[in-house]
């Protein structure tokens, strides 16, 4: 059980780094191509802030180093309360292999470069405007989804006896 959980989190790190370097050797920063006209674009962007570009302004010479930080506790959180995870329990399994798999994309590329390659560009015309965001943003988000599922479909299990105070 354990080498599925640690082989879909590595699935989601290695599509997301494949996706990132594939946009930083083909594509030229703040470059965007329309792949589904009026709604969906490539828009290369570096992101030094946190999800939907938030603190992104900051220019403090901590911030990439802090914001790996908080990825480290977010990881050893995820690897200790897994660890404690029935079998039985796949989707809760599942969502935190992924929002593993993410957490470690979004941080490598945080410690090597000092800044998230974002790309993917949801928009409505010219009406709307998702932020841009890559594949471990999606695969985070994904975790969270299926996590709230499952808790909402197991709310008796939502904290197992041995993390509870």
């Amino acid at each position: 059980m354990k080498t599925m959980f640690y082989a879909t989190a590595a699935g989601v790190w290695i599509a997301d780094y494949l996706s990132k370097w594939a946009v930083r050797s083909h594509m030229q920063l703040h470059e965007a191509r329309e792949l589904i006209p009026g709604c969906l674009r490539l828009s290369y962007i570096q992101n030094s802030g946190i999800a939907f570009g938030l603190w992104n302004d900051g220019h403090s010479p901590w911030k990439p180093y802090l914001l790996a930080a908080l990825a480290v506790v977010a990881v050893v959180v995820i690897l200790v309360y897994q660890s404690r995870v029935p079998a039985h329990r796949r989707r809760l399994r599942t969502a935190l292999a992924i929002t593993l798999g993410g957490i470690f994309g979004n941080f490598v590329d945080r410690i090597a470069q000092g800044y998230v390659v974002d790309f993917i560009e949801l928009h409505a015309g010219n009406v709307f405007f998702w932020p841009t965001f890559n594949i471990a943003d999606s695969a985070i988000t994904a975790g969270i989804v299926l996590l709230l599922i499952d808790t909402m479909k197991h709310p008796e299990m939502a904290a197992e006896p041995e993390l509870q105070e």
